[in-house]
């Protein structure tokens, strides 16, 4: 379920915003039987207007559907409300979605901390809407206070976990410094993947490195960092890190959560960001990337643009592709043509960095020692 409000929707038509989310949906088990979208001047206090909600729940009763799934984060408010008028159908917004699809993807303790901190911070200003069942119980002796004194209890509790996970991830930041001190010793270059989110960094990883990082067509198919060790044309030694892939609405818990991992971007020599040409979105894929790298202060950060998946165009529509990408790449900025598929544009990109680097003064050399100690494997 979408909603337009005041005309305007965001980076991507409403439309393709929920084919996104239905990929999403899919990507986290579920059977996805339709959408629709409404435009408002402004949310209401069920999110959407009389008139879709009554099609809802026409839509909950014939089709049985046990779910459903909006394309915005709801307040708790809205949510609670929601579920009442639509008769106790559950109901999650993009940003539950989206947390249910990172736990499934996180493998390392690493990232289970960052997911789990994120869902304890997306749960806390929703748990009184979980002992509503409280309320109808009436008045009387017995009934009042009980609901309110578990949901203290949980809150405590909640909060306590979320002070517990944050200081784990303290010290996995602290770790992280002396990681990147050690790193910048060694004067080892670290060029930091980037993109939207099933754009084909792992692909391009596994395409330089050989490192066997698991692929699937789906969204968010990697979440933990990996790094690995490419070598350039004029012998230089570089670590090649993927991560986690970006998407339109990103919730703020998850970029806070990330925070520890989005550091190795901001510490990087250098971005490539890697872009899905073939997408309908392509330039609204850039444009978010664009403004989540802006968000982390990684904007002047030196990066090359890599054009992925050449290799799904037809010859004539390649042909246009090398034609000037209106919003996708700033000016001056470094374009690379490439299929991390195919191999196609490897040696071209490998060359390019080799040449960004000479600009910002990293030195060639045959071989950076002690570069084993920074290569980073998930598990």
């Amino acid at each position: 379920m979408g909603a337009v409000f005041g005309g305007r929707s965001g980076p991507l038509r409403a439309e393709d915003s929920l084919e996104e989310l239905a990929e999403l949906a899919h990507t986290a088990q579920a059977v996805v039987i339709g959408s629709t979208i409404q435009r408002l001047r402004a949310p209401t206090q069920v999110y959407i207007g009389k008139g879709k909600l009554d099609e809802l729940k026409e839509i909950a009763r014939v089709k049985k559907v046990d779910t459903f799934i909006f394309d915005d984060e709801l307040s708790p408010t809205q949510q609670r409300n929601l579920e009442n008028a639509l008769g106790g159908v559950k109901v999650i917004d993009r940003t539950a979605l989206i947390l249910d699809v990172f736990s499934q993807r996180a493998s390392t303790s690493e990232g289970r901390l960052q997911v789990e901190l994120a869902q304890h911070e997306y749960l806390l200003p929703r748990l009184a809407g979980q002992w509503t069942h409280l309320e109808r119980l009436g008045g009387g002796i017995g009934t009042r206070g009980p609901g309110e004194s578990q949901i203290e209890t949980d809150r405590r509790l909640v909060r306590t976990r979320i002070l517990k996970i944050k200081k784990d991830l303290d010290n996995v930041r602290r770790h992280r410094s002396l990681y990147r001190a050690r790193r910048k010793d060694s004067r080892v270059p670290v060029a930091s993947l980037v993109g939207y989110t099933n754009a084909g960094k792992s692909t391009l990883l596994n395409r330089l490195t050989g490192a066997g990082v698991s692929v699937e067509d789906k969204l968010f198919s990697t979440l933990d960092p990996v790094t690995r060790r490419i070598e350039t044309p004029q012998g230089r030694d570089v670590l090649l890190t993927d991560t986690v892939g970006f998407i339109q609405k990103l919730p703020t818990a998850v970029v806070a959560a990330f925070r520890a991992t989005l550091e190795e971007a901001q510490e990087s020599t250098l971005i490539l960001h890697v872009l899905d040409i073939t997408h309908a979105n392509a330039a609204e894929h850039a444009d978010v990337v664009e403004q989540i790298l802006g968000e982390l202060g990684l904007n002047d950060k030196p990066r090359i643009l890599v054009l992925n998946k050449i290799d799904l165009l037809e010859p004539l529509d390649r042909a246009d592709s090398h034609e000037p990408i209106q919003g996708m790449a700033a000016p001056n900025q470094r374009v690379v043509f490439a299929s991390a598929q195919t191999g196609e544009g490897m040696d071209r990109l490998l060359a390019e960095i080799d040449a960004l680097l000479s600009e910002i003064g990293v030195e060639s050399r045959s071989s950076a020692e002690g570069w084993e100690e920074f290569v980073r494997r998930p598990g």
